[in-house]
C-alpha cells in the first residue's frame, strides 16, 4: 500500500526493520467503569476493555511480553517489538504503579517503545510528564479513545468527555514531544460519511501523529449488543466499507501514519459484521480499491 503511510512504513524506517506490538494488561480499569464518570463504560466495550487479545493480567509485564513472543515466534522475521498497554485506560493509576510497569516493560533490549491506549481525562500533569521522561529513554505512543467529534454520538456512546477535554490532551502532549494516536470508529448509528470526514478534518488539523480506523464491533456482553437487538441498525458489509476506509485514506493527510484500517473482534463475541473476522481479505480487497482508483491525487483536501 505504498500510496498510504503503513505503520509497517513507518517502523522499519523508525527502527530498520518490522516491528511487532505485544498486546499487554496493566491490571487497569476505567473511570467510565469504578463509579467516576460511569458504571457501564463504553456502549460497545467488552469486558476485557478492549483488550480482548491482551495477555493475562494476573501474570508481570516481563511474564506477558516473554509469552506474547512466544505466540509470534512462528511468523516473526524481525526481533524488535512494541510493548502494547491496550485494555482498559492504561494511565489511570497511581504514579508509582505507572513509572513501575513503564519501566518493566521498555527494560528488555529488544522492546523498542511502548504504546499507551488510554483516555484523554485521564492524563494529569504529572503523568504527561513522566511520559515525556521516558520518552528520552525509548519512544511513547500515546493513543487516545476519540471515535467521533459529534456530541450526539458520544453521548449515545457513553464516551464521557466533551471534545475540548481531547483536544486539550492533544496540545498538552504534543507540546512534550509524544508521539499522538487517535482512533476512530467507522459506522456509529445514525452517522453518515459526511460526519466521519467531518472528524478526520478534525483530526487534520491536530498535532497528531498516527491514526487508526476501525468499524464498529459489535461484541456480545455489551450494552450495544443489547440495543442492536431491540433497534437494529445497519451495519456496513465488506464491499462499502472498503470504499469508506479508501475514502477516508484520501482525506488523511500524507504525513498521517495509517496504524490500522481495520479490526476483528473475538470470534466467540462478535456479533456483527461477521466478515470483518477474515482481516487478511479485508486488507486485501483496500489495496485492490486503491489500486482501481485511477483518479487517485494523493489525497483530496478537505
Amino acid at each position: 500500500m505504498e500510496r498510504i503511510y503503513t505503520l509497517n512504513h513507518y517502523f522499519k524506517e523508525t527502527f530498520g526493520e518490522k516491528v511487532y506490538k505485544l498486546s499487554l494488561d496493566g491490571g487497569f480499569t476505567c473511570p467510565n467503569r469504578d463509579g467516576t464518570i460511569g458504571t457501564g463504560g463504553c456502549i460497545f466495550c467488552s469486558e476485557g476493555g478492549s483488550g480482548d487479545f491482551a495477555a493475562n493480567r494476573t501474570l508481570s509485564i516481563s511474564e506477558q511480553i516473554r509469552q506474547a513472543k512466544h505466540i509470534f515466534s512462528c511468523k516473526q522475521t524481525g526481533q524488535k517489538y512494541i510493548a502494547y498497554f491496550q485494555a482498559f485506560t492504561n494511565t489511570y493509576g497511581p504514579l508509582p504503579y505507572l513509572k513501575k510497569i513503564y519501566l518493566e516493560a521498555m527494560e528488555p533490549d529488544e522492546i523498542v517503545g511502548i504504546s499507551i491506549g488510554t483516555r484523554p481525562d485521564c492524563l494529569p500533569e504529572e503523568v504527561c510528564i513522566l511520559l515525556s521522561d521516558l520518552n528520552k529513554q525509548k519512544p511513547v505512543f500515546l493513543e487516545l479513545g476519540l471515535q467521533t467529534i459529534h456530541e450526539k454520538t458520544a453521548q449515545f456512546i457513553r464516551r464521557g468527555y466533551p471534545l475540548s477535554v481531547f483536544e486539550n490532551a492533544v496540545y498538552q502532549c504534543h507540546d512534550l514531544g509524544l508521539n499522538l494516536v487517535c482512533h476512530l470508529i467507522l459506522g456509529l448509528p445514525g452517522e453518515t460519511k459526511e460526519d466521519i470526514f467531518e472528524t478526520i478534518q478534525y483530526v487534520n488539523h491536530l498535532p497528531i501523529q498516527g491514526i487508526k480506523l476501525s468499524m464498529l464491533h459489535i461484541l456480545d456482553g455489551t450494552d450495544l449488543a443489547d440495543y442492536y437487538r431491540q433497534f437494529p441498525f445497519p451495519v456496513y458489509e465488506k464491499d462499502e466499507y472498503i470504499d469508506l476506509i479508501v475514502d477516508c485514506l484520501e482525506c488523511i493527510r500524507p504525513d498521517m501514519v495509517i496504524h490500522r484500517m481495520t479490526g476483528d473482534g473475538p470470534k466467540d463475541l462478535l456479533i456483527a459484521p461477521l466478515w470483518s473476522l477474515d482481516k487478511r481479505s479485508v486488507l486485501n480487497g483496500i489495496q485492490k480499491r486503491l489500486k482501481e482508483r485511477n483518479t487517485w491525487q494523493g489525497r483530496k483536501e478537505l
